[in-house]
């Protein structure tokens, strides 16, 4: 059986077009035209994918977007939305989507997207190197991080972190004070086949920066202007 995708959207002419093209591709599909029944029927069960549409009756999509992830539910979600806006990407990518489409869209480039965010969130299919994260535990500062488990802790304290954070986060922890570009981030946590921008990196982490800098200063990320990131430390800095 394929991979089991919900699809929120009330727009009925393009629901349609969603539920069929996905069907045809092999995808077990659920569509719901309703903000709080698409919300109902994402934590009722579990879905591979979400697509969701930003305007929605009954709650918006950013709302079903943001109570999934207080919830705890890490379903991959791709947005819809009719306003090519760069703020509401932002928004949308900040409550935890993993990819965005702007109406119009081609349905090639859907199924393209579709296709990609499910290999990339496939646990046993993950684009970071699993080799070098198989320790159990890896320490730095006050950051405790367990690769396998995808579980950080600061100062004995969990951290809630989204999948492409913790991506990001073990990427510059294996690297501690290098330079590493949007570029590299991108094409190793995203995937060479991405088809989103660079935008994308530094909203994950921005978020990223923020939790580890609430309660400690012994870890942090530093932007380097116009090439992108590095993990500093204490000592890095004596």
């Amino acid at each position: 059986m394929g991979n089991k995708i919900l699809v929120i959207e009330d727009e009925p002419t393009l629901a349609r077009l969603l539920s069929y093209n996905l069907t045809q591709e092999g995808y077990e599909t659920k569509v719901v035209d309703h903000g709080a029944d698409g919300l109902q029927a994402a934590l009722q069960q579990p879905f591979d994918l979400i697509i969701l549409d930003i305007m929605l009756p009954g709650l918006s999509g950013f709302e079903i977007l943001a109570k999934l992830r207080q919830k705890g539910n890490q379903t991959p979600v791709i947005i819809l939305t009719a306003r090519n806006a760069e703020e509401e990407v932002v928004q949308g990518l900040k409550h935890g989507a993993d990819d965005y489409m702007t109406k119009p869209f081609g349905v090639a480039e859907l199924l393209a997207r579709v296709s990609a965010v499910l290999r990339r969130t496939k646990p046993d299919e993950g684009v970071v190197d699993r080799q070098q994260s198989s320790d159990k535990v890896i320490e730095i500062g006050e950051l405790h991080i367990y690769p396998e488990k995808y579980e950080v802790l600061l100062g004995g304290e969990p951290i809630p972190l989204r999948p492409k954070e913790f991506e990001v986060l073990l990427y510059l922890v294996q690297r501690p004070g290098v330079v590493v570009t949007r570029d590299d981030l991108m094409n190793i946590v995203w995937g060479f086949d991405y088809i989103g921008g660079q935008r994308t990196v530094d909203v994950h982490v921005s978020s990223l920066r923020k939790k580890l800098e609430m309660n400690q200063q012994s870890v942090q990320i530093d932007s380097i202007r116009g090439v992108g990131y590095k993990l500093v430390t204490q000592q890095l800095k004596k």
